[in-house]
């Protein structure tokens, strides 16, 4: 990891990125990072643009805004058109294989079955952010994987972390 990492989750309403958010944010603490983590949302709450920022760091972080991301998911159309121009050169895009696959040389893009592995394996769309940083851990390798594991845990609703820790598992060996 560089020095700092910073990491755009986008996608809609409902699909649980603010909480990937703050989960990823949570991981990289107890990893013994530095780490801050922002949202916003779109006009309604479900089924709106969504986006939750993450900036991981080994050292200070002096602003707590992501302009242009290291690493940026998109997990609808509308979010990878939005924020594509924000990733940087020689970022890592993560997109959903529902999403296209964008014209541009200059990332590595990883196309991903997130939303299909969440609902065919897992059994429910709702866990599709937890595959989803399953993968991006499992591409970019930011946090411990069990410290990930266990900072989703402490944040999933009680009795479904059987399912999360599925969901994390696949993300994780989506590859």
């Amino acid at each position: 990891m560089n020095s700092q990492t910073e990491i755009r989750l986008s996608g809609s309403g409902g699909q649980g990125l603010i909480l990937a958010g703050i989960i990823l944010a949570e991981g990289a603490l107890n990893d013994g990072k530095n780490a801050i983590q922002s949202q916003s949302y779109g006009p309604e709450a479900r089924g709106g643009a969504s986006k939750a920022e993450v900036i991981i760091s080994n050292t200070d972080i002096n602003y707590p805004k992501v302009s242009k991301c290291d690493i940026l998911l998109s997990l609808t159309q509308k979010s990878c058109d939005k924020y594509l121009d924000s990733l940087k050169k020689d970022g890592i895009l993560i997109i959903d294989s529902g999403v296209e696959r964008p014209n541009r040389s200059d990332v590595k893009i990883y196309q991903v079955p997130i939303l299909d592995k969440a609902k065919k394996d897992v059994g429910t769309s709702l866990v599709s952010n937890i595959v989803a940083l399953g993968a991006i851990n499992g591409i970019t390798k930011l946090v411990d994987k069990e410290i990930l594991k266990q900072a989703i845990l402490n944040r999933v609703p009680p009795g479904t972390e059987e399912k999360n820790e599925k969901a994390y598992e696949y993300g994780l060996n989506i590859f």
